[in-house]
């Protein structure tokens, strides 16, 4: 990645890790959920979070993968506190089921990174009747973020430590459907493109940050809540997309993963952004979103929007 050695104000570049922007950090004490901890950004997320002490729930689809994943970390790591949890973000029911269980455990909660997602697939509906990626990417999200509030409320109230909610975005918010969020096209298979699809949910995402960090500063909380996009990342699938000469200008222009998870960790527990919400970060420094990601009025339609997706009435 011969282009980003270049460090921003936090003092990182886009070629620094995980490890790295977590260095000399003791997290013993924190709780963290990560959503699709089981591959990609997120298994490196985990494991990072608990090399420096955090005890990781790992949100999973796929029980056996997180289980295997988890015991990959035992392995290098018995220390560590680590546990999985099963965790479909495109069922409400699911994301229902997994809060219920979580809050009743009485574990605290300190961090939540939404990180999971998929990729522009074909036209496709949820189990509740709503487009996949804006299912997966936000709703599920954004309900999962609401039903487990209280207890980072709490925690934060009971360990004087802020209390920290990540959505993980991405640049890719910027090409998405010209209103930005279709509110009356949501399921609209005719004008449906899986790549615009991609973009509104990340948008979403942003809009669902800025709107809960504008609303847990009026009520005096000391949560704050960013969305950061990790940059473009070497991937699976990406790597299958890649023939010949592509493969090596692949990983010359795109992060690998360990690259990738440093965004997320960086704003998990690296204390320089202590205070800082309702942002999107661009690697390791505020970014500028496009205008509709900084309009505070789609924000707020949104909310609405989302909330009564998920009204269980």
């Amino acid at each position: 990645m011969w282009f980003s050695w270049k460090k921003g104000s936090s003092g990182f570049s886009s070629s620094s890790t995980a490890e790295q922007v977590t260095q000399g950090i003791d997290a013993t004490g924190l709780t963290a959920i990560v959503t699709g901890a089981s591959s990609g950004i997120g298994t490196e997320i985990t494991r990072v979070l608990v090399l420096r002490g955090v005890h990781v729930i790992m949100a999973v689809r796929n029980i056996n993968s997180g289980t295997n994943i988890k015991e990959d970390i035992l392995i290098k790591n018995p220390n560590s506190k680590i546990e999985v949890m099963e965790l479909e973000l495109s069922s409400m029911a699911s994301v229902r089921k997994f809060a219920s269980e979580y809050n009743s455990s009485g574990l605290p909660l300190n961090i939540l990174i939404n990180n999971a997602g998929i990729l522009a697939p074909p036209f496709t509906l949820s189990q509740d009747g709503i487009e996949l990626q804006f299912a997966t990417n936000h709703l599920g999200h954004f309900l999962l973020t609401n039903l487990l509030l209280e207890n980072i409320k709490t925690t934060a109230r009971n360990t004087q430590k802020e209390g920290k909610i990540i959505n993980v975005s991405s640049w890719g918010h910027n090409i998405g459907y010209r209103e930005g969020i279709r509110f009356d096209k949501i399921n609209d298979k005719s004008s449906y493109n899986s790549f615009y699809a991609y973009a509104q949910s990340k948008l979403a995402n942003i809009l669902h940050a800025s709107e809960l960090a504008r609303r847990l500063k009026e009520e005096g909380e000391n949560v704050t809540a960013n969305s950061v996009h990790p940059g473009a990342i070497v991937t699976n699938i990406t790597r299958y997309q890649f023939m010949g000469l592509g493969i090596w200008l692949g990983k010359l222009f795109l992060k690998n993963i360990e690259q990738g998870a440093a965004p997320p960790c960086y704003l998990a527990l690296n204390p320089q952004v202590e205070g800082v919400s309702g942002e999107y970060f661009s690697d390791f420094d505020i970014g500028k979103p496009s205008a509709l990601g900084k309009d505070s009025e789609l924000a707020k339609k949104l909310w609405d929007f989302s909330l009564n997706l998920t009204d269980p009435m």
